[in-house]
């Protein structure tokens, strides 16, 4: 079996992972848009609750594919690439925030006293850090061992440091008081009207389990091949995970904000049976046309993803008549010919298609940013 076999499924998973996180990142107005593009307001679930999940496994199941190359070099060379990867990840997240660095209202730099030090990419590669020493250090029966163990001690340090009457509420989540102790209000995401980080200290600990799974997935993959057994395991694994998953959800609400350990098992076993009927699919039944589509972003999706932040942040950046030229191709040109929020899925559908032509553009010129 090749490596183009092996990494087509991979490919496929992680680019609809980037589609779909760039449709709900870019609507053209927040405030209207359809409930399965939206995040769920706290405890609950939707489709969009999922893409940052199946980012982390797409990038423990790459992972599957890179780590046993490790094997029999010694420890300089592992910490250096990892280490390398990790810094460079994380200070792309950091500058993503920073950016446009100037502000031109107030003829200064923005002060990096206010800007925002954890996210997105920065939870990548705090996960991928420990991951990667887990897998390079251990062997697969203790990574299954410090993911359980992991997800029930942060279950107890939620219920035992969180408020009282509510462990699982915002203003009672256990993580609040460590992320302004570290990183200090200033530092924090305030997208929710307060000082709260989504992408926190604390909620990062089982964030790193969602990585371990995908290399677990992939791995197994490696080995056995894209076989009706490697399908039928890996559906069957989802299915308990997700029946756990509601059964702990009793106790523990499923929560993305507060990434609980529920919402880990959850949406591990929805990786676990969506990636099994990509395999099934284009590697078992051979139906590969409609591939190409997903490929482009899946061999770029570093690159993509900052490019679809930066781009979007530019096009509120540009003034247009009394607003900017985000709002004006909303509402004066989608608007003109649909209704508000079928306009604001439109902004979202060609923005996601305007950076799929940059990939388009890069994959057909071999180019392929890595880090």
């Amino acid at each position: 079996m090749t490596d183009a076999k092996r990494f087509l499924a991979l490919d496929v998973f992680r680019g609809m992972t980037i589609c779909f996180m760039i449709i709900v990142n870019s609507p053209g107005d927040w405030s209207i848009a359809y409930g399965p593009l939206l995040h769920a307001g706290w405890h609950g679930f939707t489709p969009t609750d999922l893409v940052f999940p199946s980012f982390l496994f797409a990038v423990g199941n790459a992972m599957a594919f890179v780590m046993y190359k490790y094997e029999g070099q010694n420890n300089s060379v592992f910490w250096k690439k990892t280490l390398k990867r990790t810094a460079i990840i994380f200070l792309l997240g950091y500058l993503l925030y920073w950016f446009p660095f100037y502000d031109f209202n107030a003829g200064a730099f923005k002060p990096i006293s206010h800007t925002r030090i954890l996210g997105v990419l920065q939870r990548i590669a705090l996960c991928y850090l420990v991951a990667s020493v887990v897998i390079r250090y251990t062997s697969k029966t203790f990574a299954v061992v410090f993911s359980a163990v992991l997800l029930v001690v942060y279950w107890i340090l939620l219920y035992v440091y969180g408020d009282s009457n509510d462990p699982y509420s915002m203003a009672g989540y256990a993580g609040n008081p460590l992320d302004f102790f570290v990183l200090g209000s200033d530092h924090l995401y305030h997208g929710e009207g307060v000082a709260f980080d989504p992408e926190g200290i604390l909620s990062t600990l089982p964030c790193i389990v969602n990585v371990i799974a995908g290399y677990l997935a992939g791995d197994y993959i490696r080995k056995r091949g894209n076989s009706y057994e490697t399908v039928a395991k890996l559906l069957m694994i989802g299915a308990v995970l997700i029946a756990l998953a509601m059964a702990w959800n009793t106790m523990l609400p499923i929560n993305k904000k507060i990434w609980t350990s529920s919402f880990v098992l959850l949406t591990v076993g929805l990786d676990l049976i969506i990636l099994p009927i990509l395999i099934y699919i284009i590697e078992i039944q051979r139906k590969r046309q409609w591939t190409y589509f997903f490929v482009v972003f899946g061999k770029n999706p570093l690159f993509i993803y900052l490019l679809s932040e930066l781009a979007l942040i530019t096009l509120y950046l540009i003034p247009v008549g009394d607003g900017t030229l985000q709002g004006w191709i909303y509402k004066d040109v989608l608007g003109s010919i649909a209704s508000p929020i079928n306009a604001s899925l439109l902004f979202a559908l060609i923005f996601m298609l305007f950076n799929w032509a940059v990939g388009y553009w890069m994959d057909r010129r071999g180019v392929y940013v890595r880090v």
